[in-house]
C-alpha cells in the first residue's frame, strides 16, 4: 500500500512540475484564475501534509510568488513522501478545517485526498489554459504510466 501511495504523489509531482512549467512558459497568457488555481492545488497539499505533522500551514487561498511554486512543490513532495514511510497510515489525526470546523481522518484519507484534490485542480487549470489559447497537458494517470 505504502509504495502504491508514494507512486501517487510522484505522478502529483510529475505533473505539478509540468504544469508550473506550462503555466510559467505562457505568463502573459494566463489568467489570474489559473495562478490561483495552482497555488490553491500546492497550498492543498502543504495544508494536509501540515495537518498531520502538526505544524503551520498556508493559507488555502494563499499566493505565493510564482518563482517559488517549483521548490513549494517539492517540499510538498518530500513531506508526503516522509510521511508514507515514517508513518502508520490507519493513525487517526484531529484536525480543524479551514472554516475552524473539527474533524478526524486517517493519515491514508488525508494523504490521499490530496492527491485527488490535485487531479481535480489540474483539470480545472487544463480548462481554462484552454480557453486561454494554450494547448493543455495531458494529465490522466494512466499518461504518466505509459
Amino acid at each position: 500500500m505504502k509504495e502504491k501511495l508514494i507512486d501517487l504523489f510522484q505522478y502529483t509531482d510529475h505533473f505539478n512540475q509540468q504544469m508550473i512549467k506550462l503555466i510559467s512558459e505562457n505568463l502573459s497568457k494566463v489568467d489570474e484564475k489559473t495562478i490561483s488555481l495552482i497555488n490553491h492545488t500546492l497550498n492543498a497539499q502543504q495544508i494536509w501534509n501540515s495537518r498531520i505533522l502538526g505544524e503551520t500551514s498556508f493559507e488555502v487561498w494563499q499566493l505565493s510568488p510564482f518563482e517559488d511554486l517549483e521548490q513549494i512543490n517539492h517540499q510538498n513532495y518530500l513531506k508526503s513522501v516522509a510521511i508514507v514511510e515514517n508513518y502508520d497510515l490507519d493513525k487517526r489525526i484531529e484536525y480543524q478545517n479551514s472554516k475552524g470546523s473539527k474533524f478526524e481522518n486517517s493519515i491514508f484519507e488525508m494523504l490521499f485526498q490530496a492527491v485527488n484534490h490535485s487531479t481535480y485542480h489540474r483539470g480545472q487549470i487544463n480548462s481554462l489554459l484552454k480557453q486561454n489559447g494554450i494547448e493543455p497537458l495531458l494529465t490522466d494517470y494512466i499518461f504518466y504510466k505509459r
